[in-house]
């Protein structure tokens, strides 16, 4: 093929609806873990299996597998000939769109040119106008799925993607069971950054109205339910959904989930092990177990004073062990780590802590509240457990600094206020610790105490820019 004719072809490859012009980049996805996932759901839903072999044939392909992707695609052709024999070509458009680019890769142009041309003339056949692309809800459907798999920076685009297809089709179950989770995940995000978190409850009960046998969605709607302080209306829904499909992992994680934040951590152990039986190698699974077993120690700790030392120990054994099998099984998992990092300070396993802090910060899929955690635990284990007092105030400082407002940023506000706190009582004459003590007050818009702490950072320091800057707009922003 000549290089005008591959120019050309890319062209038209680029004009395909597919996995590959989604923009789904490799670095935002755990790869391993992903393909895990989706095998699992094709083992337990058999409803959605086409968009779960086109993903797990783009993700073969991101592994530079193009031959296992292959027979991915075979396997989404076979689910749309025996679930839709009368759609074939309209069903196909993303797997013929995958296949062509799959082929392009393989350097095979000319069964890449014959899977473009298959989606253009079923277009032309499907669709009067220009604008087909907007008129195949199942597309956009498919989108919102593959968005949903590859993370929460794509979250948002997904509940666009779910919006599209609901356009064309409003009473849909699949597109409003996919916007309804879009929804909830988005409301997780923004639990942790203290915002409003109800605007899913409407798209989740629409969701279980129109499939009431998709108990996954059922759970979700629970735990939205637990989170507006409806806890009893939500353990309803979560009796009811465990009546319906008592083996399937995925409501069983969501239903643990449930019990553990409601206290009740031996039911959530004895659902969570259930559910490991049938998907041993669940990272999300493991984590939840060590959360229930830190969890049961949390509660052992407040119920007496002296707890049984051997009844202490084989907890934090248990939940060192979940938490690090859930960092083994899924490399990216950052609250594993994170959770793991401090189970190991719990048992002064401090060398273990460090490293593992280490490996949690190095991970390369971290969003700013997720810096903003480590920043607030590492500077917690420098502070209480390696004695270092500059070495916390640095990481609290460098939590602080990062501008996003989650939770994380306000609990390294408050270790650092407080840690300062306390260095000035002891009489510090540190100018820095005055000056920082300064920038949290500004900060909190406490402009008369940030006014008093940077004069006397400078009274310490009399030579320093920074101090007689910021306390001369501190002084501006009163007068004007």
């Amino acid at each position: 093929m000549s290089t005008v004719s591959r120019n050309s072809l890319k062209r038209s490859l680029l004009e395909l609806e597919c996995h590959f012009t989604w923009t789904l980049l490799k670095q935002d996805a755990d790869l391993d873990s992903l393909e895990k996932r989706i095998e699992n759901r094709t083992e337990f839903f058999t409803k959605n299996n086409v968009s779960n072999y086109n993903l797990l044939a783009y993700v073969c392909h991101l592994k530079n597998s193009n031959e296992e992707a292959l027979r991915n695609l075979q396997k989404a052709e076979e689910e749309i000939k025996k679930n839709h024999p009368d759609e074939i070509p309209r069903r196909s458009l993303v797997t013929w769109g995958n296949y062509a680019w799959i082929y392009y890769h393989m350097e095979n142009y000319e069964e890449a040119h014959t899977y473009a041309s298959k989606v253009g003339n079923s277009c032309k056949k499907l669709s009067s106008t220009a604008e087909w692309k907007s008129e195949f809800p199942e597309i956009c459907a498919e989108k919102g799925w593959a968005l949903l798999a590859f993370g929460r920076k794509y979250y948002e685009r997904a509940k666009n993607s779910f919006e599209n297809a609901l356009k064309n089709d409003l009473n849909n179950p699949e597109f409003n069971a996919g916007y309804a989770i879009a929804m909830y995940r988005l409301e997780e995000l923004s639990y942790r950054e203290n915002n409003d978190v109800s605007l899913s409850l409407n798209p989740l009960k629409r969701a279980v109205e129109l499939n009431p046998t998709d108990t996954s969605i059922i759970a979700l709607l629970a735990l939205k339910l637990q989170t507006l302080n409806r806890a009893v209306e939500g353990e309803r829904y979560i009796e009811e959904a465990m009546q319906k499909t008592p083996d399937l992992p995925y409501l069983l994680r969501y239903a643990a989930k449930f019990y553990r934040r409601k206290g009740e951590m031996d039911k959530a152990l004895e659902i969570l092990k259930k559910a490991l039986a049938v998907t041993p190698e669940s990272a999300f699974l493991h984590h939840q177990l060590g959360l229930c077993y830190r969890g049961k120690l949390l509660q052992l700790k407040r119920a007496t004073r002296y707890p049984p030392e051997e009844q202490v120990k084989e907890l934090i054994r248990l939940a060192t062990f979940h938490f690090k099998t859930a960092t083994v099984e899924k490399k990216e998992f950052f609250a594993a780590f994170m959770d793991l990092a401090n189970m190991y300070t719990e048992e002064k396993r401090y060398e273990e802590a460090e490293e593992t802090f280490q490996k949690a910060i190095q991970i390369h899929i971290l969003f700013d509240d997720d810096k903003q955690e480590f920043c607030y635990h590492y500077g917690n284990f420098q502070r209480f457990h390696r004695k270092s007092e500059s070495e916390a105030i640095r990481y609290y400082l460098k939590g602080l600094k990062i501008e996003n407002d989650s939770y994380a940023r306000k609990r390294c506000g408050y270790g650092l206020k407080k840690l300062l706190e306390q260095r000035i009582k002891r009489c510090s004459e540190d100018a820095t610790d005055f000056g920082t003590l300064g920038f949290i007050h500004n900060l909190y818009g406490e402009k008369h105490e940030a006014i008093e702490c940077y004069e006397k950072a400078l009274e310490l320091c009399p030579d320093s820019e920074d101090y007689l800057s910021a306390l001369c707009e501190l002084r501006l922003s009163i007068s004007s």
